[in-house]
């Protein structure tokens, strides 16, 4: 849970104590998301037989690889890291790996869609809160918090929407479902910051101004309200 961190540069935290063992547990995270990621194919050939538009089915997977990739990543990373340098390169690799389908032309189909590259956008905004809360807080944990928001809070609303309206829309109903998930995260690891943080990622939720999605709005705007109400 949140302490009253001390806000300032705490280079110590690009610094592994065991930087191999680190490394390898790196990779396995690594293989452990593309079994994720590749695994939804599945999930999307189900749904598309279930007569789920491609859009639809699309987007499952995205809040499927929300919970079970980025939402696992989140609670385990800093179980087992010491220093942020060596996630920061799994973030990258994994960026790079959403990012070339989308400028080569070949998307994986199954839940990338030519209209946003939202889900790299979800990958950049979980390292910078990761990298940003470790690298002026000498803690991973203010960015645990944005980062779990956006991994279980965010893949909720999707959820919801997508099994009401079978389509994908800002409609309220996922907010509150939103609000509801983030809320037990937000008191859990910071207690009343952490609620207020809540409420104001899961408002944010509802914005979006392509290339700025809701994974970026999210994660900086409960990030600053945790900042703000540290210790509180």
């Amino acid at each position: 849970m949140v302490e009253k961190l001390t806000l300032g540069f705490h280079f110590e935290s690009l610094i592994h104590t065991n930087p191999v063992q680190e490394g390898l547990t790196a990779i396995i995270m690594f293989v452990y998301v593309l079994g994720i990621v590749y695994g939804t194919k599945y999930v999307y050939n189900f749904l598309r037989s279930r007569d789920l538009s491609h859009y639809v089915a699309a987007y499952y997977n995205r809040k499927i690889i929300h919970i079970f990739a980025g939402g696992v990543i989140t609670l385990l990373f800093p179980v087992f890291f010491t220093a942020v340098s060596i996630p920061l390169i799994l973030v990258s690799v994994i960026a790079l790996i959403t990012y070339l389908p989308h400028r080569m032309d070949k998307l994986l189909y199954w839940f990338q869609v030519k209209e946003n590259m939202y889900e790299v956008n979800f990958v950049i905004a979980w390292g910078a809160a990761i990298g940003l809360a470790w690298f002026l807080f000498g803690d991973p944990i203010y960015g645990v918090i944005p980062a779990a928001f956006m991994s279980f809070g965010d893949a909720v609303t999707g959820i919801v929407r997508n099994a009401i309206f079978k389509r994908r829309t800002k409609h309220w109903i996922g907010n509150v479902a939103m609000v509801l998930v983030c809320i037990p995260i937000g008191y859990y690891y910071a207690s009343l910051a952490g609620v207020a943080a809540a409420f104001v990622a899961s408002i944010a939720e509802r914005f979006e101004f392509n290339p700025i999605d809701d994974n970026i709005l999210i994660t900086f705007t409960s990030l600053i309200t945790l900042i703000l109400l540290r210790g509180v």
